[in-house]
C-alpha cells in the first residue's frame, strides 16, 4: 500500500527483523540543529530504519537544559524550519516516520510564532468546560497535521495533589481525578476529530512528587491501593475508553518495585499496565535522556535494552538508538519484537491511511482563548466590601511586569485615569505616591510558570509585594499560575482574581471583570496551602 502523504510504500510484510527493531526507537529532533546535526539525524534514520522523531526546539531547551545553563536562541522562522525538516527526514526514511511532538498547549510549547492554548490548569479551572476543552484539543490537532506532526505526547493525564511538584503543576488539569478524567477525555476526542494521535501521561501518575524527574528520580510511596484509589483512576478509565499510547514515567514506586524505577520495571509495565488494566495499545517510555533513568546506565544502549525488555513499545529520545537496536537484536525473542513492532505499525497504518481535509492556514486562537478566559476566571475574595470600595476609590494602578504588554494595566490608566505604575521601574516620585495611598489595584505577572526560585521573583522583590499586601488594601489580579499565590502572604481578608494566563484576550477579560461586565465562573482546580482550612 502506498501512503499519500510522504509517498512511503507501507508494507509491513517487508520489513526485516532489524528494520523491525529500528521502528520502535524515537530519537530528538531539534529544530535549530546545525546541518551536520540534521544529516547525522537523516543517516540514523536511513541506515537504521527508525520509527519514528519527537521535535524540540533546541539543544538549549528545557528537553536537555535541565539545569538552564544554557541560553536559549530564539529563532522566528521556526515554524517553516520544523516543515522542511520534516520533510527532509520523511525523504531519508524508507518507512513513513511518526512525528511526535510534546504539544500540551499547541505547537507554541516548543515553537515561535505559532498558536498557543491555555495551559491544562487553567482549563481544569473553568466549570463545565468539556465542550471547550474539546474545541482545544481540536485546534491543536488541526495545528499539529498542518505542520507535519502526527502524535501529540499528551495530555497529562497526572492528578496534581502535591503543591510543591516542581514540573507537573500547571501542565495538570488539577487535583481532582474526575474531573482530569472528563477534561482528558474531552481534549483527546478532540485531537481524535483532527486525526492526531494521543498520549496519556505520565503512568502511573506524576502528580505527588516534589522532585523533577529531568534532575532525579521521584518516589511515590504508595500502594496499588491508594494508585487505584487516585493516581492510577484517569489512566483506568481513559485506557476503558480507548487511548492510542501510554507514557510511562521515571517514577520509583517502592511498594510495587523495590528494584526497578517504573521505566524499566515488568511489575509496572507488563504486569500493570498491560495484563492488569488491559492496555493493549503502545507503551512509550518518558524521555531517555532524563537523568532519574539515564545516569543509571554506563553502557550505551542498556537503558534501552532494559526499558524494551520490561514491555515497552516505543523508546522516546534514545540516545544510544544504533547500541540499543544491537542490544535487543541480541537479547530478544523474535515473538516480543514483532508484538511491539505491530503495535507501533497499527498507529501508522491509523495516520497515513486516514484521508483528512486539508488545513491551508492556520486559524486564529484569540476567539477560542477569549471563551476560555471567560469560563476559567476566578474569584478568591476575602472581603467583597473591601473590593467595592477600592473600585469605587481613587485607586492606584499597580503592577508587576517583566515579559509581557501589560493591556490590563493600561487600559485601566486609560478608562480610569489612574496612571500605570510598574512597580519594577517606579522611581522616587511614584514610590511617595505609593507610600502614600491606601487602595490598590495590583496586577501581577510571575516571571515564570514553573515555582522554582519562587516563579522568578527576586526575594527582594517579593519581599516589596508582600509587604504592600499587608499594609494596603489590595485587590490583585494574577496573570500566571494559580500556585504563585503560596507565595504572597496573603491573608484571610485577601482579594484576589486569578486569570490564568497574560495572553492579550485574557487580559481583556480581566478588564471586563473589573468593570462588572464578567462574571467570574471560573474554580480553584487545585488546593494552594494558602486556602487548606
Amino acid at each position: 500500500m502506498l501512503d499519500k502523504a510522504v509517498g512511503h510504500t507501507l508494507d509491513k510484510t517487508t520489513l526485516t527483523l532489524r528494520q523491525k527493531v529500528g521502528q520502535l526507537f524515537m530519537p530528538a529532533a531539534f529544530i535549530n540543529d546545525t546541518e551536520e546535526e540534521v544529516q547525522n539525524l537523516e543517516k540514523l534514520i536511513r541506515d537504521h530504519h527508525i520509527g519514528a522523531i519527537c521535535f524540540f526546539h533546541s539543544r538549549a531547551s528545557a528537553a536537555t537544559n535541565f539545569e538552564g545553563k544554557k541560553k536559549i536562541v530564539h529563532n522566528e522562522k521556526s515554524y517553516d524550519r520544523l516543515k522542511q525538516l520534516i520533510t527532509r527526514y520523511q525523504k531519508a526514511a524508507k518507512f513513513p516516520l511518526l512525528v511526535a511532538m510534546d504539544a500540551e498547549w499547541g505547537l507554541a510549547m516548543r515553537i515561535e510564532n505559532t498558536p498557543q492554548y491555555p495551559y491544562a490548569i487553567t482549563l481544569g479551572a473553568m466549570d463545565d468546560g468539556e465542550d471547550l476543552i474539546y474545541s482545544v484539543g481540536y485546534q491543536i490537532g488541526k495545528d499539529c497535521r498542518q505542520a507535519g506532526i502526527h502524535w501529540n505526547l499528551a495530555p497529562v493525564v497526572d492528578i496534581n495533589n502535591n503543591p510543591e511538584n516542581p514540573v507537573i503543576g500547571y501542565r495538570s488539569f488539577g487535583d481532582d481525578k474526575k474531573s482530569v478524567l472528563h477534561r482528558s477525555k474531552a481534549y483527546i476526542d478532540g485531537m481524535g476529530r483532527a486525526g492526531v494521535l494521543n498520549a496519556i501521561k505520565h503512568f502511573p501518575g506524576h502528580g505527588d512528587t516534589a522532585m523533577d524527574s529531568h534532575l532525579g528520580l521521584p518516589v511515590i510511596n504508595k500502594s496499588l491501593e491508594e494508585l487505584k484509589e487516585n493516581e492510577l483512576f484517569p489512566f483506568q478509565e481513559l485506557i476503558k475508553k480507548g487511548v492510542d499510547a501510554v507514557m510511562v514515567g521515571h517514577l520509583s514506586l517502592p511498594q510495587l518495585d523495590s528494584h526497578e524505577p517504573s521505566t524499566t520495571s515488568s511489575i509496572i509495565i507488563t504486569d500493570l499496565l498491560r495484563k492488569t488494566m488491559g492496555f493493549g495499545g503502545v507503551i512509550i517510555s518518558d524521555a531517555l535522556n532524563m537523568h532519574a533513568v539515564s545516569k543509571k546506565y554506563t553502557e550505551q544502549g542498556g537503558l534501552e535494552l532494559a526499558a524494551f525488555t520490561a514491555g515497552m513499545d516505543m523508546l522516546c529520545f534514545s540516545e544510544h538508538a544504533v547500541e540499543g537496536i544491537e542490544s535487543i537484536l541480541g537479547s530478544a525473542s523474535k515473538e516480543r519484537i514483532n508484538e511491539s513492532f505491530e503495535r507501533i505499525w497499527h498507529l501508522k497504518e491509523k495516520i497515513f491511511f486516514r484521508e483528512l481535509p486539508e488545513e491551508s492556514v492556520q486559524h486564529d486562537p484569540k476567539n477560542l482563548n477569549r471563551q476560555l478566559a471567560q469560563h476559567s476566571l476566578t474569584e478568591l475574595y476575602g472581603n467583597p466590601s473591601d473590593v467595592k470600595k477600592i473600585k469605587e476609590s481613587n485607586f492606584l494602578n499597580l503592577s508587576w511586569n517583566a515579559k509581557v504588554e501589560n493591556i490590563f494595566s493600561k487600559r485601566l490608566h486609560e478608562e480610569y485615569g489612574m496612571e500605570a505604575i510598574d512597580l519594577m521601574t517606579a522611581h522616587d516620585a511614584f514610590k511617595d505616591k505609593i507610600a502614600t495611598s491606601k487602595n490598590l489595584v495590583l496586577a501581577l505577572f510571575p516571571p515564570a510558570v514553573k515555582p522554582k526560585n519562587l516563579f522568578g521573583f527576586e526575594a527582594e522583590q517579593l519581599k516589596r509585594i508582600k509587604d504592600l499586601i499587608v499594609a494596603k488594601n489590595v485587590l490583585i489580579y494574577l496573570f500566571g499560575n494559580p500556585y504563585a499565590i503560596d507565595i504572597l502572604g496573603l491573608g484571610p481578608t485577601s482579594n484576589i482574581v486569578l486569570i490564568y494566563q497574560d495572553f492579550p484576550e485574557f487580559q481583556e477579560e480581566a478588564l471586563r471583570h473589573f468593570k462588572g461586565l464578567l462574571t467570574a465562573k471560573g474554580r480553584l482546580p487545585v488546593q494552594l496551602k494558602t486556602f487548606k482550612a
